[in-house]
This record gives structure tokens, C-alpha cells and sequence, in this order.
């Protein structure tokens, strides 16, 4: 695990060894064990790593002996044994065992039909100077970011946005027209951002320049296929597939761990990896009881004879961590799992430099709540669409009451239903909060496309592919990368595998949900590893007493101090956001994602505009 930057232009007045250096630094906690450069009179690139495999030979920028071709690579390759083998015998000689060296052999033999042959997480580019051209490429599921800013005849590409303030040619800027997404669905879906020109490679694509010119080309597509087998033929699959992931993510030349909550994702990670190494796990949890998994944590790893080590946190902690978790996650998330997470990898670090956690398992065996709802809805979208309209919109205009939600969520075709309205802004209430007039297209719009690949789908099934596509690399991995980066820790996903997710797209619907239990097949195979608790585990998630907390002093001032200072005041209307702090604080209704939602945006901005 490491960082990368660089950038392609013709000669500038600027010192280019400079730059290159000075954009490595802004993300040296990636790498802290080396650094390397490049630079000639087209391309400049830096390189900051984390030592995991060949920790001697795999310094990068790595070259071919004749300096033809160039690589930065930021992730792991799975399956670098294997194909080194097959490149081996087609001739080519190897200097390391980096599994970096791979992706250089394999470009000289493959091109960009490379991709195809990887196994594992990666965001790398490929330097081709005979051709003047640089090649980058992001992983299927997106574990490993990358981001790219383009003007004029100049390329920027790096691990991480931050890096980019440390150019000359980057022109920081706000784009405050994409507010209203940003507060309808707590990211960016797509390859925008809230810095005005930066764009993320979105997953499963490559992005080419060459002659001044830049091609992007989506290389891999999820495609769910459903197959009939009998249960316990699933649940053999399942499991083989996912302690042969395992087996393949602990492969490295220093200590690995695992994070551990009570769930049956991060349990049956830690129960394989126990298989094949002396696994330590790390966990965390809170002073608050109810919100904290570390006894069911500390129970299970008596069980399997972990060696866990836990931690608590509390509300100072919460807080006081909120503007360095903003910071290295570039792009403003109010997701508050984020701060645990962020807490858990600094914890981890100081024994491993390695993880594996349980990112993904939901989004591909059916673990959501919502994709059981699909089902509720199921007989009700028989009623034709006009009766359901209106039977939401009076549902609307009625006080609380039983099924009120259900009607008013049923009224809607399922790619609005999809925009999570219980964790976020409708759209329509944006203008109400927002100072600016809308100038946004609506939720819908940004997720049409998906919803055009995914018709013929049934809705458990569309929505799962909606979450992979949307969800997973623009809200989860990107706090997974952010956050263990920010401690110098690589963390590894094995769910997120292509063996796994190969099996995982061929079950039908009703082995990823049923109306009483979400992922039961994953749960039956767990239960092959796992004591019968842990495997039925209802999914809690990485919950937080922030909605608690908020109602407290002095959180409550804090983030009211903020909400309707000066810098509020710029971006909203701070007397409504004002009103939804009373309210929440009165217990008259929850409002703690809406509220968490600006002040993360407003510590973001204040860190990346104000500060810097």
C-alpha cells in the first residue's frame, strides 16, 4: 500500500523535480518507509511507500532495465506469483519479487489487456516513453483511489486530491453548484467532486493521455447471473472462495491483523485468517453500551483463540477528531462510522502494518435492510402508479402514523427510493437550507445511468447493483483508504475479490435476501467456521452515539458555534440549520445526519480553504 503523484506537461518555468517532490510529501503518511522520483522532460513522477512485499526490491518508480516503460502502483496483486510464472515463460526476466514488476512485464506483453489478467486492489500508471504515453487504471471495485485534474495541455493524477494544492497549474476551487447532491446523498456519486476540475477515476476504468489527449475506457462490467444449486452446494462455494481470498490477502512480508466486530463479515475474515497465521485483531467500541460490539468482540476472540486488542472511545475523542478525519479524507463524508474507523486503524498501526477487514460482503450477499424492503414492496407496485402517487402524497400530508413511510416511499420508482432518505437532505428541502438557488441536477439524475445498466433486474438485485456501482467506492472504500492511510496501514478486503464476487453475482435473489434474514447464504457458510451466534448476527454496522452526543454539552454548543458562524453563514441559511439543532436537541424528531452532514462539510472546507 502506497501513494503515488505526478504530472504530464511540456517545460514550464517551474521546477519540475520541485513539484513532483513537494505533491510527494503532501501525502507521505501513504508511504513513510521510501520515496522515489522520476522526471524527464514529459512526465514527472513521486512515490511514497509502505514496505509490504520484497521489502527490498520493490522501490518504485520501477523501470525495465532499458527505461522504456515506467510504473507507480498503489495496491497489491493477488495473483503476481502466477502470472509471473506464465510472463516467465514467455521470456521475460524478473530483478524483484515485487508483485509491482508484474504489472511492468505484463504491459510489455499484454498492453492495456494487462487488466484483465489481475487479481487484487490497484491504482497504478504506466509510463510508455517510446509512445509518449501514460496509462492509469483503477481496480473493478474501486478499493484504491485515484484522481486526475486536466487543463490545458497538463495532466495531474494522484492517490490523493491534497496532493494537487502543492502544484502551480492547480487552481483551487469550490464548486458549490454540486452542494445540493452533496447533501441529498453525503457524496458525490460519479467521478465529480467539491473541488472544481478534479475528477476520481471511477472504478473498472483506465484513463489514457497521449499527444495532449485524454480516453477513458471502463474496462470490466458486474454482471449478476443467477444459477440454481441446491443450499448446501452454495454454501461450500462461499466458503471455498472466501478462505481462498483470505489465504491470498494475508500473503505478505510483514505481521498482518484483522479488524473484529460481532458482525459475521469481519468474523469470518478473522476466523479464516486465524487458519493460516497467528492473527491479532483490533476493535473498537464506545463507553455507551448499546452502541459498542467489544464484548460480543472480546467473547468471540476467546472463541477462536484471537489475540484482540480493543479500545474505547468517548465524545472528546469523537469530536477533537473530526478535522484531521476531514482532512485526510479529501472530500467532505459525513458518514460518522468514519471517526471509529479512523480510531480503530491508528489503534492497529502501532502493532501491524497490515489488515484485513469486511468492506463488501454487504453490497454483494444481500446485506442491507433496504434490499429487504424491495421485497415488502414487491406486491404493492402491482398497484398501479397513479393510486400509489396519491396514496403517498396524502400519506404525506398526515401526521405520523403506521405505514406512513412505506406508502410515501412506494410511490416512487425504485431509483428515487434508492437515494437513502432517512440518512439524508430530499432535494426539495435544499433550497430551504442552501443560500445559493439550485443549480444542481436532482438525485435521480446522477444515478440514471446505473439504473439504465441495471433494468431487467428485480429490485433486491438492482439495488445491490446500484450500491456496488455507487455506495461502495464513493462512501466505504473511500473512508477504508482514507482512514487506514491516514495511520500508514494498508487495509485488505477480501470479500472484494473476483473469486468471490463470482460467486457471490450467481446466487439467486432469494439466497442474498428473504423477508426474515439478510445474506443467508453467506450466514450458512459462515456457520461452517463460526459459532451459530456470530453467523446470525443481525447487522448493526458501525454505529455511533452522535445522535446522543449532539443533545449534550459541550458537543451540542460546538457544533452550533459552528453551524452558524461566519462560514455558515456563506453557504446556508444558518436560522433553518439553527432550528434543526433545537429540534433534534428537544428529542422532537432525529435530525443527526442532516446536522452531521454541514458540519462536516464546514470542517472540510475549513481545512482545505481556510487553512490551506
Amino acid at each position: 500500500m502506497c501513494g503515488f503523484v505526478g504530472f504530464a506537461s511540456p517545460s514550464r518555468s517551474y521546477d519540475r523535480a520541485a513539484v513532483v517532490r513537494a505533491m510527494a510529501d503532501v501525502i507521505a503518511h501513504r508511504g513513510p518507509d521510501s520515496e522515489g522520483y522520476l522526471v524527464d522532460e514529459a512526465v514527472a513522477l513521486g512515490f511514497r511507500r509502505l514496505s509490504i512485499i520484497d521489502l527490498a526490491g520493490g522501490d518504485q518508480p520501477m523501470e525495465t532495465p532499458d527505461g522504456r516503460v515506467a510504473v507507480c502502483f498503489n495496491g497489491e496483486i493477488y495473483n503476481h506469483h502466477a502470472l509471473r510464472a506464465t510472463l516467465e515463460q514467455a521470456g521475460h526476466v524478473f530483478r524483484t519479487r515485487s508483485d509491482t514488476e508484474v504489472l511492468l512485464h505484463g504491459w510489455e506483453e499484454w498492453g492495456a489487456d494487462l487488466l484483465g489478467h489481475l487479481r487484487g486492489m490497484f491504482a497504478f500508471v504506466i509510463y510508455d516513453r517510446p509512445r509518449r504515453m501514460l496509462f492509469l487504471a483503477r481496480d473493478p471495485f474501486g478499493i484504491k483511489p485515484l484522481y486526475y485534474y486536466a487543463t490545458g495541455d497538463e495532466l495531474l493524477f494522484a492517490s490523493e486530491v491534497k496532493a494537487f494544492l502543492a502544484h502551480p497549474s492547480f487552481e483551487k476551487r469550490l464548486d458549490e453548484r454540486l452542494l445540493p447532491a452533496y447533501l441529498c446523498f453525503e457524496y458525490l456519486p460519479g467521478d465529480r467532486t467539491l473541488f472544481e476540475g478534479v475528477r476520481r477515476l471511477p472504478p473498472a476504468t483506465c484513463l489514457t493521455w497521449q499527444d495532449g489527449e485524454l480516453r477513458a475506457h471502463r474496462y470490466h462490467r458486474l454482471a449478476f447471473a443467477e444459477e440454481s444449486a441446491a443450499p448446501e452446494e452454495w454454501d461450500a462455494r462461499i466458503a471455498g472462495a472466501v478462505r481462498d481470498s483470505v489465504r491470498a490477502h494475508a500473503a505478505a512480508d510483514v505481521e498482518v491483523g484483522c479488524f473484529l466486530s460481532a458482525g459475521v463479515d469481519s468474523s469470518l475474515v478473522a476466523a479464516e485468517a486465524a487458519q493460516v497465521m497467528d492473527a491479532r485483531t483490533f476493535s473498537i467500541g464506545y463507553g455507551e453500551e448499546r452502541y459498542s460490539e467489544l464484548a460480543a468482540a472480546g467473547e468471540l476472540a476467546g472463541t477462536l483463540g484471537l489475540r484482540n486488542t480493543a479500545a474505547v472511545i468517548g465524545p472528546a475523542e469523537f469530536f477533537g477528531s473530526v478535522p484531521a478525519v476531514q482532512y485526510h479524507l479529501d472530500e467532505p463524508l459525513p458518514n460518522p462510522s468514519a471517526i471509529p474507523l479512523y480510531h480503530l486503524c491508528q489503534l492497529a498501526a502501532r502493532d501491524v502494518k497490515v489488515v484485513m477487514s469486511g468492506e463488501g460482503a454487504d453490497e454483494l450477499f444481500g446485506g442491507y435492510a433496504y434490499y429487504q424492503e424491495c421485497l415488502d414492496f414487491a406486491p404493492y407496485l402491482h398497484v398501479p402508479a397513479p393510486l400509489r402517487r396519491l396514496a403517498g402524497n396524502v400519506a404525506e400530508a398526515l401526521p405520523p402514523f403506521h405505514g406512513r413511510r412505506f406508502l410515501m416511499r412506494g410511490r416512487h420508482a425504485l431509483p428515487v427510493r434508492y437515494l437513502r432518505n432517512e440518512y439524508v437532505y430530499a432535494f426539495e428541502e435544499c433550497g430551504r437550507y442552501l443560500r445559493s438557488p439550485l443549480d444542481c441536477p436532482p438525485p435521480p439524475w446522477w444515478t440514471a445511468d446505473v439504473f439504465a445498466e441495471a433494468e431487467g433486474l428485480d429490485e433486491v438485485t438492482a439495488m445491490q447493483y446500484a450500491d456496488l456501482r455507487i455506495w461502495l467506492p464513493c462512501d466505504i472504500l473511500q473512508k477504508a483508504d482514507k482512514m487506514s492511510m491516514a495511520a500508514s496501514l494498508e487495509l485488505r478486503v477480501p470479500f472484494l475479490d473476483r473469486h468471490v464476487a463470482d460467486v457471490a453475482l450467481r446466487l439467486p435473489t432469494a439466497e442474498r435476501v428473504t423477508r426474515a434474514q439478510t445474506k443467508p447464504a453467506l450466514r450458512r457458510a459462515a456457520a461452517l467456521s463460526l459459532p451459530a451466534k456470530t453467523a446470525q448476527m443481525p447487522k448493526i454496522g458501525f454505529v455511533t452515539p452522535l445522535a446522543q452526543w449532539l443533545r449534550e454539552e459541550p458537543w451540542h454548543t460546538l457544533v452550533r458555534e459552528r453551524l452558524t458562524g461566519a462560514e455558515a453563514a456563506r453557504f446556508f441559511n444558518v436560522g433553518a440549520l439553527a432550528q434543526l439543532l433545537d429540534e433534534h436537541r428537544e428529542g422532537r424528531c432525529s435530525h443527526m445526519k442532516r446536522i452531521w452532514s454541514a458540519y462536516c462539510f464546514l470542517v472540510w472546507y475549513d481545512e482545505f480553504f481556510v487553512r490551506r
